[in-house]
């Protein structure tokens, strides 16, 4: 969901006044079609009416006046008592008067960090959060892009225990061959969220390399002609490789490692691992691993083209590089 009060996302919104002013549908159909009430899409043709697309935008749900709001003297009050004694929420609501839940929203409000994160003894800093400080996007397509593996169990011919129960396959597990995994690699650009995968049969430096030679081939024919940075984890193939540190000069980009142990610094193709791996490779009962390996040009085609992402605002990642 784009917004947490929010039944469609930017994207469902537009769908949704396509099909009734331009497709002609009841709104009661197309309501009932994208799963909300008739009131509900009433509301939002009527804002579209009104306001064109900027009526179709999330808009904050914040009230225009909060009386019950703690007062600012009392939200400063919490964070001196923070930064001076480096006390928990417990103990600064005893001193300053409000619950300690209340206490938890002010941290929160002004991103204090987290105890856990502190000197004990300065009150610096000393330790990553499991999050960035904020969220960042790259001007313009190909200014960096993010590559990374992801590691997926092969599916043996006539399908494996998705297809039949685990109970099925449970007796066959110690007397079929093993027949390993399959090696995803994937490239994101940071800016437009265009995407390219291979499934591959290992995560060496010369194969890495070879993916991403191809990969930005597929970035230029897609209008990315130039990549500028390559942000990768530590891998041992990244890192050490000289096949893939002649394939990053060769596409004409510098390469850039994310700090050990803060995969979230990649966080881009890793959610982009997590959707491939529910709308791929996991999203049915696949015959065979070829035929799933057969599947991924299609689902790439439509994630690239097709599929509507929250974080463009509806564009896919093909509108997206167009627009800049």
């Amino acid at each position: 969901m784009s917004h947490a009060n929010a039944r469609l996302t930017v994207y469902g919104r537009t769908l949704l006044v396509h099909r009734v002013l331009e497709e002609g549908m009841p709104v009661a159909h197309a309501a009932a079609l994208m799963g909300i009430s008739r009131q509900c899409a009433h509301r939002w043709v009527s804002r579209y009416r009104t306001e064109g697309e900027h009526g179709l935008q999330d808009r904050s749900s914040r009230p225009h006046h909060c009386p019950s709001r703690t007062s600012a003297q009392t939200e400063q009050q919490v964070l001196q008592a923070r930064s001076t004694h480096r006390r928990g929420q417990d103990w600064i609501s005893t001193r300053v008067g409000v619950p300690a839940r209340t206490v938890n929203r002010i941290l929160a409000r002004h991103q204090m960090p987290a105890l856990a994160c502190l000197d004990p003894v300065t009150g610096e800093v000393i330790r990553s959060s499991k999050a960035t400080t904020h969220r960042y996007e790259k001007d313009r397509p190909g200014q960096l892009v993010h590559v990374d593996v992801k590691k997926i169990g092969k599916i043996p011919d006539g399908g494996g225990w998705r297809a039949h129960g685990r109970a099925a396959t449970a007796a066959l597990k110690g007397r079929r061959p093993k027949i390993g995994y399959d090696y995803v690699h994937s490239m994101v650009d940071d800016c437009s969220r265009l995407s390219y995968s291979e499934a591959l049969p290992d995560e060496t430096g010369p194969t890495c390399a070879g993916f991403l030679a191809r990969a930005a081939v597929y970035f230029a024919e897609h209008g990315i002609d130039r990549i500028e940075r390559v942000m990768t984890d530590n891998a041992l193939a990244y890192k050490n490789s000289q096949a893939f540190k002649a394939a990053v000069a060769a596409v004409g980009a510098r390469q850039k490692f994310i700090r050990p142990h803060c995969p979230w610094q990649n966080g881009k193709v890793e959610r982009y691992n997590r959707t491939l791996a529910q709308e791929w490779a996991y999203s049915q009962a696949w015959a065979s691993n070829a035929e799933r390996t057969d599947g991924l040009a299609r689902w790439l085609h439509e994630y690239n083209t097709e599929r509507g992402h929250t974080a463009l605002g509806g564009k896919t990642p093909a509108q997206r590089v167009s627009s800049t």
